[in-house]
């Protein structure tokens, strides 16, 4: 079985996604085949981690997927690799709010880490502490003593005087410390509202950051012992994740169009794999270049990205936004989730967009944030009526009105019903994120409406 180790911390900004990234690329370059993982719904750290890795980087979320196929999902990824790095999110211990297991709330990483049997590797961000860096850890490791935090890297070490008052306190709690790294800035990378810029909309100043990340963590991390600690995972038998084995195959061979490019980066890696599962030819269309869709298309999956950063060099490509409306008229099959859905729309933050849905979008100051338990208040090309799916929203925009025919309802914590979404012909265009290997089903029956006539 694939070594593994879970990157984790207290909190977020801790430094988890520098220390991760780096370790996978500076591992890659030690010739070690790194196999990257993320915790949970995040799309932009696995972008880091595929430029680290010179391979996918790929999610693990309980919640959107079931636990049952967390470690199958993670043997598919890891298959080729010796070696698998998971980054945590959040803190260690922080999960889906009201919802616990023995690890702590359900879908964090000490739940992840507990699914797969693996180390972790806590990444304490030590700027303002010193001595107290051992309360904090004695804490973190009595909480759930079935979590097994193994070792520690220090991180933001102000001085060399510092690191040593860092080291014995890590000693005084019997924690061995596999790295201490000095503050520094060139590792930097951008952010946006919602978090860092996507590596595919950096472009070269990613691949730098990515390089200035590796050199770091070479510069300031026991290589030698992060690997041990990672060979020490227990075996991790069971099955592996079989794309072919999640849905039915078509007899024909549909073109479904998937949009990529810079403004649409939110997708996982699974659901191209389960499209050819299920027998449709998979074309990628840039709709920020692009004049036309792959000849052929049938089908549309517009995923979710940063379109509201792109918006007038998407509606400047009026030929591609004529073929996507003409598309959706005809009554094709259209998949597109939150940034997919603005593209949709008539106009996002006054510039003209592809006008299939009868709403316009615009940013907000109001972060909308959280899993969904949602059920399919209609039949559309991906969901039956009543099919009930677990999904996740993060956007700052929204649209007026809310939802047309809508495609999900849910319940808030507080007992407020929320419809949202819009179903048209062939369309399910919503905010709400889903993983396609917890709904493989969805696949298998948007593959085999590319085959059939339009209404």
């Amino acid at each position: 079985m694939v070594a593994r180790l879970v990157v984790a911390a207290p909190g977020s900004g801790s430094g988890k996604t520098t220390i991760a990234t780096g370790l996978v690329a500076a591992l890659r370059r030690r010739g070690h085949v790194v196999a990257p993982f993320k915790v949970g719904p995040d799309y932009i750290d696995p972008g880091y981690h595929t430029l680290a890795a010179g391979r996918p980087g790929r999610n693990l979320d309980p919640v959107l997927v079931g636990e049952h196929r967390v470690a199958p999902l993670f043997r598919h990824g890891a298959r080729g690799a010796d070696l698998a790095v998971v980054e945590g999110v959040m803190g260690l211990f922080d999960g889906r709010i009201g919802h616990q297991v023995d690890a702590g709330g359900f879908g964090s990483t000490a739940h992840v880490a507990g699914l797969l049997d693996a180390p972790v590797l806590l990444v304490v961000d030590c700027r303002g502490q010193s001595t107290s860096v051992a309360a904090l850890l004695h804490g973190f490791r009595s909480y759930r003593p079935g979590v097994r935090i193994a070792g520690v890297v220090l991180n933001q070490v102000g001085s060399d005087r510092h690191e040593q008052v860092l080291r014995e306190a890590c000693a005084d709690v019997g924690l061995p410390v596999l790295g201490a790294v000095r503050r520094a800035v060139e590792v930097d990378v951008p952010s946006r509202h919602l978090g860092l810029v996507p590596a595919a909309e950096h472009g070269d100043p990613a691949v730098r950051a990515v390089a200035a990340m590796a050199d770091l963590v070479e510069g300031s991390v026991d290589l030698a012992a992060v690997v041990d600690l990672a060979r020490g995972a227990p075996g991790l038998p069971g099955p592996v994740w079989d794309p072919a084995a999640e849905v039915t195959p078509v007899a024909g061979r549909p073109v479904v169009a998937v949009a990529g490019g810079p403004a649409f980066t939110f997708g996982y890696a699974e659901h191209v794999e389960l499209l050819r599962a299920a027998g449709a030819d998979v074309a990628v269309v840039d709709p920020l270049h692009d004049p036309e869709l792959p000849p052929g298309t049938s089908a549309l999956v517009l995923p979710g990205g940063f379109p509201e950063a792109h918006a007038e060099a998407l509606s400047a490509n009026e030929p591609l936004r004529a073929a996507v409306a003409d598309l959706a008229a005809a009554g094709a099959p259209v998949h597109a989730e939150c940034g997919g859905l603005l593209y949709l729309v008539s106009k996002l933050d006054g510039q003209p967009m592809c006008g299939v849905l009868p709403a316009e979008a615009e940013m907000t100051p109001r972060l909308t944030l959280g899993y969904r338990d949602a059920v399919a208040t209609t039949a559309t090309p991906l969901h039956a009526e009543g099919t009930r799916v677990a999904g996740h929203e993060f956007h700052r925009t929204r649209t007026l009105p809310g939802a047309g025919a809508p495609t999900w309802a849910w319940q808030a914590a507080d007992g407020t019903a929320h419809r949202e979404g819009f179903a048209w012909r062939g369309v399910h265009a919503s905010y709400l994120h889903t993983h396609p290997a917890g709904t493989p089903g969805a696949i298998s029956r948007f593959v085999a409406a590319a085959l059939r006539p339009a209404p």
